[in-house]
């Protein structure tokens, strides 16, 4: 019994050494370079013809300073939308801040504001053109740990989109459409 005691303390200790080891291992990859992809929904609401859902897809890079804060940018195809009377095409580029708040060990809740910068090709009765334009977006998501590098996420984000379709329709009086995109999406995230 008093060779146990011993042995059954040691494996006692080896696995509480373990534990709290793996517990560092979490938090160590808390800074540095992250790469990801996102896929989901867009509902494309506004005043005019444009309205509708499509899909969309999403590549992000970004960089991590510490648990709470990152910068991202980011590729987004908002796909084509609209009817035979109007109708759009948006891709663009983004950056923006992103505030991390860990809740547990394996989950995150994350928000982030930025800026984001997308042309548009459309056509408006008939008339074909794109433009360049700029927007603010606002997100908020959870991150989901899989592994210490390997995380899965669910975000919302709402981008202020104004289509203008001067070039295209000089005769329309109304070529300025207020439109906002909404995203529902789904990805992953691999961090370095």
């Amino acid at each position: 019994m008093k060779k146990v005691m011993p042995i059954l303390a040691s494996a006692l200790a080896l696995t509480s050494f373990a534990s709290a080891a793996q517990a560092q291992d979490w938090n160590t990859n808390e800074s540095g370079l992250y790469v990801g992809g996102n896929y989901g929904y867009l509902k494309v609401d506004g005043d005019d013809d444009f309205d509708d859902n499509n899909d969309v897809w999403q590549g992000i890079i970004g960089y991590r300073f510490n648990q709470y804060m990152a910068l991202e940018g980011a590729y987004t195809d908002f796909g084509s939308y609209g009817s035979g009377i109007a109708s759009a095409e948006t891709d663009g580029y983004s950056a923006a801040v992103k505030g991390i708040l860990p809740l547990t060990d394996s989950i995150e809740f994350f928000a982030k504001a930025g800026q984001v910068w997308y042309e548009t090709d459309y056509s408006v009765a008939g008339f074909n053109g794109s433009s360049d334009d700029e927007a603010l977006f606002l997100g908020a998501g959870f991150n989901f740990k899989l592994s210490d590098q390997l995380l899965l996420n669910a975000q919302y984000a709402w981008y202020d989109a104004n289509l203008n379709a001067d070039e295209a329709a000089s005769n329309i009086q109304d070529t300025d459409f207020d439109t906002n995109f909404n995203q529902a999406s789904v990805g992953v995230e691999y961090r370095f």
